[in-house]
């Protein structure tokens, strides 16, 4: 070979080494501006994590907004190429059409995510590094609130299902379950329920809710007795009232895993609906259960409040029941008709005023 052919060779070879290295180059600054990026998105979630946590918000609460957040900057990574440092509003409208339409979310879901960004708005806004709302009320999706989800047990499933418990011999489980069917606690609450916070001469529980909001719940004598019971072989120095082996506080799996066991159809969040339904039913008014429950809007009460199906269904009969023997009754029964057609077409939460 030629030291011509030589030196052509080297200088192709050189070219191509230097080639190579300027795409390495370009790939190694790539990563870098993506791990720098990565980096500040990671420290504007702990910065916001620590402002949810200065408003008392749940710890449920907290790692939702979080992971939704998380979930909106990867969109962004993956939709052109970085996470941003601040909110955009022709993101967020593009990241509100994709909820809708590419992943096919519940409206309830994208609200959910979007009270998430909303709140990371807010506190990049308060902070000063953002002057512009990037997530107005208007993107919210309007959702008709369902009040016809009847209870789907009634006290004797609940009483054979505290009996199920009562015969495991864990006086621990029986004492939780009793405590969901007669307080209308939450499952965050029961875990998170302290010694200090349970007062059985006066048949009161102190509870530290959703927001670091305070209440005072009324027990009755099952809720005494069974806790009563259950301190008896409790062998534990933790602070709180629910332990286990492992922990000095129960895990909210294992909470779960108790309900599976014993049920397939009851569930903590079954309990405080039939909480709620058999509160009304002897007597509490909305106000009393919306308060026992921790509801800062009745209307949420509402939608746990409807009667079961066998209480409308017997209803329904009775009205369909009327005899008819005489021209008399066969108007009040058309009369009893008619007062149903009408309840489909008026909202009969508002008066209806009647000329005398």
């Amino acid at each position: 070979m030629s030291g011509k052919v030589c030196s052509q060779l080297n200088t192709i070879i050189k070219i191509s080494c230097l080639n190579e290295l300027n795409i390495i180059k370009s790939v190694v600054d790539c990563l870098d501006g993506s791990c720098n990026n990565n980096e500040e998105a990671n420290q504007m979630i702990e910065e916001f994590t620590a402002h949810l946590q200065s408003l008392g918000k749940s710890e449920n609460t907290i790692r939702t907004y979080s992971h939704d957040v998380t979930m909106y900057l990867h969109w962004c990574q993956d939709s052109f190429g970085e996470e941003p440092q601040l909110l955009y509003r022709a993101n967020i409208l593009d990241y509100i059409s994709y909820m809708r339409n590419i992943r096919g979310y519940h409206p309830r879901t994208v609200n959910n995510h979007l009270s998430s960004l909303k709140s990371l708005n807010e506190y990049l806004i308060m902070s000063g590094r953002q002057t512009e709302a990037a997530v107005l009320d208007s993107d919210f999706m309007k959702i008709q609130i369902q009040y016809a989800s009847p209870c789907t047990v009634e006290k004797k499933d609940v009483e054979a299902f505290r009996q199920r418990l009562l015969e495991s011999g864990s006086k621990r489980d029986f004492c939780l379950v009793s405590l969901y069917a007669y307080s209308g606690m939450r499952r965050s609450e029961c875990v998170n329920l302290k010694l200090d916070q349970v007062d059985l001469t006066a048949k009161e529980i102190r509870i530290v809710g959703k927001g670091d909001k305070h209440r005072l719940v009324y027990i009755n004598d099952k809720i005494v007795y069974a806790i009563r019971e259950y301190l008896k072989v409790r062998n534990s120095d933790s602070p709180y009232l629910f332990v286990s082996r492992q922990s000095e506080k129960l895990n909210p799996s294992r909470i779960n895993q108790i309900f599976n066991r014993y049920s397939d159809v009851i569930t903590p969040k079954t309990l405080r609906h039939y909480f709620c339904s058999n509160a009304l039913e002897n007597g509490y008014s909305i106000h009393e259960v919306a308060n026992q429950a921790g509801h800062s809007n009745v209307q949420t009460t509402l939608i746990y409040s409807n009667p079961t199906a066998k209480e409308m269904k017997d209803n329904r009969m009775v009205r369909d029941t009327v005899v008819c023997d005489d021209s008399d009754d066969t108007r009040t029964h058309k009369i009893f008709r008619a007062l149903d057609e009408i309840c489909y077409d008026f909202d009969l939460s508002k008066p209806i005023w009647l000329d005398s």
